[in-house]
């Protein structure tokens, strides 16, 4: 698929001082696309691409505390350059087999940079940055394999096909300081009121035959099947977008923020995931006569609208990816009226989203996931509030101003 970059490309203008940060999020969108990278694997590599640019342009401009490589530049260098040369040092160690692609776009980038000393101190900047990151990530867990066994009883079929992210909850983080730093309480007991609350909601809304669900709903929905960063970027980029005046440091900076806090994100849902295995609406209400709860009756051919991820239920993703993107731009721009950001969404073709409001958008992502019948009402709200802290956390903890 290469839908990433177009989406990217409509979220952001052509700024000639954002255009290094907007093409190589683009490239980098579509590399992990191409790859097939699933969701959660593409929020890693994105997170290295822009904190390799993030250091490289803040070895030029001086103004934030860097993330882990401390990176000299010398007088003269070009921050976008730079930045350039580290986005594809990057992309071209995670994906080798489409390395001759980020070549062609990096002379295309260097074709500006007509001194040589700015050339080479450029290359040699960006080239720096991009190795500390490599070397930090190199041993972070992500390629430990999937040790998950399958629940069965001797000589009894199950479905074969395997869970993701297993594994993914003890992979190094970005921001935290482990991946269960954020572990939430347990979901709603099954005798509970709030569980029967949630069971029916998403029974009724979230069916794929559903005659409760509006039209509008259903198109948020939709809206938002798409997994992984490629959204929340771009729901990022058209804000900085909306911002002309600000600097290319800062917005590398909120950039990697962003990023870090969404690789971060995955790490610590998939530590609560797999801790509590909890089930999917199309389990739960296929087997609603089995939960000891008298409000929740079953429905044997029950269907959620959309297909249920292959993992656990607790807590959302879509929704601590939100909630932590969120807490980051809310801290940029204010809680408040903010200038209008929007989003185009490959799984409905020309439909736009736009909100003035930064919860407005986070409150859509967990309507989204409810809507669809892949998530309970409360897993969004504990998700949304897991990812509100661990930005609040990295905006505290990262890349702080320069006194």
């Amino acid at each position: 698929m290469v839908f990433a970059k177009a989406v990217i490309l409509v979220a952001l203008g052509a700024s000639p001082n954002q255009e290094v940060l907007r093409d190589w999020t683009a490239t980098a969108l579509e590399a992990a696309s191409t790859a097939k990278q699933l969701a959660f694997v593409q929020a890693r590599s994105l997170a290295m691409v822009h904190v390799a640019m993030f250091e490289a342009i803040n070895a030029v401009e001086k103004r934030y505390t860097p993330y882990k490589v401390t990176a000299v530049a010398t007088p003269g260098t070009s921050a976008e350059a730079a930045a350039a040369v580290a986005a594809h040092d990057v992309l071209a160690s995670l994906y080798p087999s489409q390395a001759a692609s980020f070549d062609a776009k990096l002379d295309i980038a260097l074709v500006r940079v007509t001194d040589p000393g700015v050339r080479a101190s450029s290359l040699a900047l960006g080239q720096r940055t991009a190795a500390g990151i490599l070397a930090l990530r190199a041993a972070d867990g992500s390629e430990a394999p999937s040790t998950w066994r399958p629940l069965t009883s001797p000589g009894v079929y199950i479905p074969t096909t395997l869970p993701v992210g297993t594994t993914w909850g003890k992979v190094t983080p970005w921001v935290l300081d482990k991946g269960d730093q954020l572990h939430p309480a347990p979901p709603p007991p099954l005798a509970s009121a709030e569980w029967a609350r949630d069971y029916n909601e998403v029974k009724s809304l979230g069916s794929k035959t559903s005659t409760t669900r509006t039209p509008a709903q259903t198109e948020i929905a939709n809206f938002w099947i798409v997994t992984g960063p490629t959204l929340f970027l771009a729901a990022t980029l058209s804000l900085l977008e909306s911002a002309p005046q600000r600097s290319l440091v800062q917005n590398a900076r909120l950039l990697a923020l962003v990023s870090m806090a969404l690789a971060d994100g995955y790490i610590a849902i998939f530590e609560a995931k797999y801790a509590y295995n909890f089930w999917r609406p199309l389990t739960a209400i296929r087997n609603g006569d089995l939960d000891g709860n008298d409000s929740t009756a079953p429905d044997l051919s029950w269907l959620p609208l959309i297909d249920t991820p292959l993992h656990p239920e607790y807590p959302c993703a879509h929704c601590i990816n939100a909630g932590a993107a969120g807490a980051v731009l809310e801290k940029e721009f204010g809680n408040g009226r903010v200038p209008k950001f929007q989003v185009t969404s490959p799984s409905v073709p020309n439909v736009t989203h736009a909100w003035e409001r930064i919860a407005d958008f986070v409150d859509e992502v967990s309507n989204a996931r409810v809507w669809a019948g892949v998530h309970y009402r409360n897993s969004t709200a504990v998700g949304t509030a897991m990812g509100r802290q661990l930005g609040e956390l990295g905006w505290q903890k990262l890349l702080r101003p320069l006194k």
